[in-house]
């Protein structure tokens, strides 16, 4: 993540938002002659978001118009990018397609079915609305195919969640608001939620997660987990053991550094360095070793201590863990920063 930007933080626009407001300007070039300027769109909650258009086409029967997605402050892998919406006649009904760069649905678990292009419920319904919308206005039917396109989109995709989540060739169109707030923790947190669901619909026994990318290497190749089995749990233990607890999966493998791991043997559920901090009179207490008390990291505590740190550590995290959410298995795996197995509990 880059670096949080100085004083008040400039919010975005979703995906879903912005291929709903391409979709209107599209329904009017198609239906009117031409394609508007800027259009307005009313997002869910009420607010409105009136993008400019950055390019239009036309065809025989068909008008595409595309709006540059801003993403605000957020450090979103599709800021920048261009989502294209290319409207024609149906044989019945809205439909919806995936072009170049829109991924396709693979896996069960996810909120729109194996097979269907990857535009979640609330992008699809704010198109439904728009196509009433502007069908009413012009006297058309609302028989439509609404294809979304974002150039370039398979190669972002893959610095996305969506290929472990089995969507397949290109990016998914989001939202639930039309709006991105940024550094929110919800977004992350959202697709914890849907690596659960689709773990689960898999039938999987045993995920992981983990706070980073060396730790979940090596949790990954420790027990031989598939690709969709590894919870980029990040800093947000919590997020996902809540939502394991009310969607168990078997067995649970907690991976990561000492420091973060130590948080979570303290109590902390938010492990990011400006949301929790370590207690290091508990952590002498702990290994009644009054050098720990003046240790400045986890890392130093761990020199200091060696394994028998790390081992009670995980051990700690391990009953924290145990006595809050109950009815699974779990396992701890502390790693060092070149990702070798310092300490566990409950292998």
């Amino acid at each position: 993540m880059t670096r949080k930007p100085v004083g008040e933080l400039r919010r975005g626009w979703t995906t879903g938002a912005c291929a709903t407001a391409a979709t209107k300007a599209a329904l009017i070039g198609l239906w009117r002659g031409q394609v508007p300027d800027s259009i307005t769109i009313v997002l869910p909650k009420g607010e409105t978001f009136s993008p400019e258009i950055a390019q239009s086409e036309r065809g025989d029967g068909w008008v595409s118009v595309g709006i540059i997605k801003d993403a605000g402050d957020d450090p979103d892998v599709t800021h920048q990018a261009m989502i294209i919406a290319t409207v024609s006649a149906s044989d019945g009904g809205v439909q919806f397609r995936a072009g170049e760069g829109v991924g396709t649905v693979t896996k069960a678990g996810l909120p729109i079915a194996v097979g269907e292009p990857a535009i979640n419920p609330v992008p699809r319904a704010m198109m439904d609305d728009v196509v009433a919308e502007v069908a009413a206005d012009c006297v058309q039917s609302t028989d439509v195919v609404i294809e979304i396109s974002v150039p370039g989109g398979a190669a972002i995709a893959e610095k996305t969640w969506n290929p472990r989540l089995g969507i397949k060739g290109g990016l998914s169109i989001l939202g639930t608001t039309g709006i991105v707030r940024p550094f929110s923790c919800a977004a992350w947190i959202a697709s914890i939620h849907r690596g659960v669901d689709v773990a689960r619909a898999d039938g999987l026994t045993h995920v992981a997660g983990c706070t980073g990318a060396t730790s979940e290497t090596t949790v990954q190749q420790l027990y031989g987990l598939p690709d969709h089995a590894m919870l980029d749990m990040g800093d947000f233990a919590g997020g996902m053991l809540k939502y394991l607890a009310t969607h168990p999966i078997e067995r649970v493998t907690i991976g990561g550094g000492i420091g973060k791991l130590t948080k979570l043997a303290q109590g902390a559920v938010d492990l990011h360095s400006s949301r929790s901090q370590l207690d290091f009179d508990d952590v002498a207490q702990m290994m009644d070793d009054p050098r720990l008390a003046e240790a400045n990291t986890a890392l130093e505590a761990y020199t200091i201590a060696g394994a028998p740190f790390a081992n009670a550590i995980a051990q700690r995290a391990l009953d924290r863990v145990r006595q809050t959410y109950a009815g699974m298995t779990f396992d701890v795996v502390v790693i060092d920063r070149a990702g070798a197995i310092i300490g566990r509990a409950g292998a």
